[in-house]
């Protein structure tokens, strides 16, 4: 099976730089652009299943890119960004003023703090991992004399932790990595699984946002 993960468009947060958890954005012009963007980049590819983050910024980019593929887009609760509580909108600077106690245990370990009023990335990462193993296991399940498994093509359309944990965690990768780890918005990782182990073949793709959005 290969899972392709899609990163949502742009929204005024990214813009802003802000920080984006479950508050429901949806795109910008930009994001907008750039969901027409991945769905060229994609609409030659079968794909069997789109699944999506139900947060508008994902749902948005998601049905995008289905309507090359005529099948209905999936929301999975599972592949809802980290709740980040009542950091959800600040700039980085306005939370290291306003949480700088927090702010010293995030940038130093965040894998170990809990966001104020919110979720860990660790919690994060059982929850959107669960999901994909479901993923595969119903993949694995469904597949056909005339269709084997491997062949299937499966779209995730989520967010910037989901997709880090989820790969991290394929690679068996500490979750510390995830610093060293750039991940775009409107970008594409691809992961195939085979019964022998789980191969990342891309990561962090954008080719397809060069072509004058």
């Amino acid at each position: 099976m290969k899972l392709i993960l899609v990163r949502h468009g742009e929204t005024e947060f990214n813009q802003e730089r802000r920080i984006q958890g479950v508050s429901d954005l949806g795109l910008n012009e930009t994001g907008r652009k750039q969901a027409e963007a991945l769905a060229r980049a994609l609409k030659d590819v079968k794909v069997d299943v789109i699944y999506t983050s139900p947060l508008r910024r994902a749902q948005e980019t998601a049905r995008a890119i289905s309507r090359f593929h005529q099948i209905e887009v999936v929301p999975l609760d599972g592949l809802k960004e980290l709740d980040v509580g009542e950091v959800d909108g600040m700039t980085y600077d306005e939370m290291r003023l306003q949480h700088s106690e927090f702010f010293t245990q995030w940038m130093s370990d965040f894998t170990s703090v809990r966001l104020p009023g919110g979720g860990t990335v660790p919690e994060l990462r059982d929850r959107c991992c669960a999901t994909i193993q479901d993923i595969v296991k119903k993949q694995e399940a469904g597949a056909g004399r005339e269709c084997d498994d491997e062949d299937k093509v499966v779209v995730a359309v989520t967010h910037f932790f989901p997709i880090i944990c989820i790969i991290s965690d394929t690679l068996g990768l500490d979750l510390l990595y995830c610093r060293r780890l750039r991940l775009d918005v409107a970008s594409i990782c691809t992961l195939e699984f085979n019964p022998e182990r789980a191969v990342l073949v891309s990561f962090n793709d954008t080719c397809h946002l060069r072509q004058g959005i």
